[in-house]
């Protein structure tokens, strides 16, 4: 039978495996870790206001899921290769004959689909939290107004609710799993060159720090420069290596109740799967020209 240059059914059993051995290093740990500052969170707003306690509740579980996730895309991600060639599990694989990009692939596909299955799990319990947290709101607030007319509670419930809930949740946790996902294909690109799994934390750690004082960094040398052509190009080669990581950053806009623009989030999306596809296809580049 003729080798074929792609096949999704060894993609998918690339993919399938990463998942598995993922979970086999307990990294779902981070899970417990999350639910217990979710929990640990809501005992400290018995003194607050519904509405001043579900935008602290809200600031700390999505920074929370975003800090963790983007943890877990690192050091799961780090892991990957460095341990595949320890294992010798790497030369069985392309031994197969399995075309690199496929082994790539599979790989991050597989990190990917863990990230996934997290902010699924993290998003359920969020929610749960935020629900119990209303339920409460809304029997203190009947409480509060027993005995006032029908449309007076009404609207007092209403406006728990809206409070708690709104449609830009969503849409947020979507980009903070984006981000997770540029970090999780960045950390792949490093590792193909790495000499160690502390090495590529190390780096992609540092680009994470980049990434996130890029913007204010920016805006000042813009400044101070005059905003000549030779520093634009400068900016725009280091925004093209390096992503700004501020940009994935809506949860003030979310925390605060505001709506997303539509325009403002397809642009978040394009610019995350601009990063992956890149960092996908430099990690290829440089997988396929190493000795192995």
């Amino acid at each position: 039978m003729p080798h074929r240059v792609f096949s999704s059914s060894r993609l998918g059993a690339i993919t399938a495996n990463t998942l598995t051995e993922l979970t086999r290093q307990k990294v779902f740990y981070v899970l417990l870790v999350f639910a217990l500052v979710l929990i640990g969170s809501s005992l400290f707003m018995a003194r607050l206001t519904f509405q001043q306690e579900f935008q602290v509740l809200k600031d700390i579980s999505l920074g929370a899921m975003s800090i963790f996730l983007s943890l877990l895309a690192i050091v799961a991600t780090a892991r990957l290769l460095p341990q595949d060639v320890e294992d010798r599990t790497l030369y069985t694989i392309l031994a197969k004959p399995v075309p690199r990009f496929e082994y790539i692939a599979g790989r991050l596909l597989g990190v990917l689909l863990l990230l996934a299955i997290s902010t699924a799990l993290m998003s359920l319990l969020f929610f749960a939290v935020l629900y119990l947290r209303q339920q409460s709101a809304i029997a203190e607030t009947l409480r509060q107004f027993a005995g006032q007319p029908q449309g007076a509670v009404t609207e007092a419930v209403n406006t728990v609710r809206a409070a708690t809930f709104n449609t830009n949740l969503l849409p947020g946790i979507a980009v903070i799993y984006l981000k997770a996902c540029v970090l999780a294909s960045l950390t792949l690109f490093v590792s193909t060159f790495a000499t160690t799994n502390i090495f590529t934390v190390f780096v992609t750690v540092v680009v994470y720090f980049i990434g996130h004082l890029q913007g204010i960094a920016r805006e000042f040398w813009l400044q101070e420069s005059a905003g000549g052509w030779l520093s634009r190009t400068f900016l725009a080669l280091v925004a093209l290596l390096f992503p700004d990581l501020q940009l994935f950053n809506l949860a003030d806009e979310i925390i605060a109740g505001g709506a997303i623009p539509i325009a403002v989030f397809g642009k978040t999306l394009a610019l995350g799967g601009f990063y992956i596809v890149l960092y996908l296809l430099l990690a290829t580049a440089v997988f396929i020209g190493e000795e192995l």
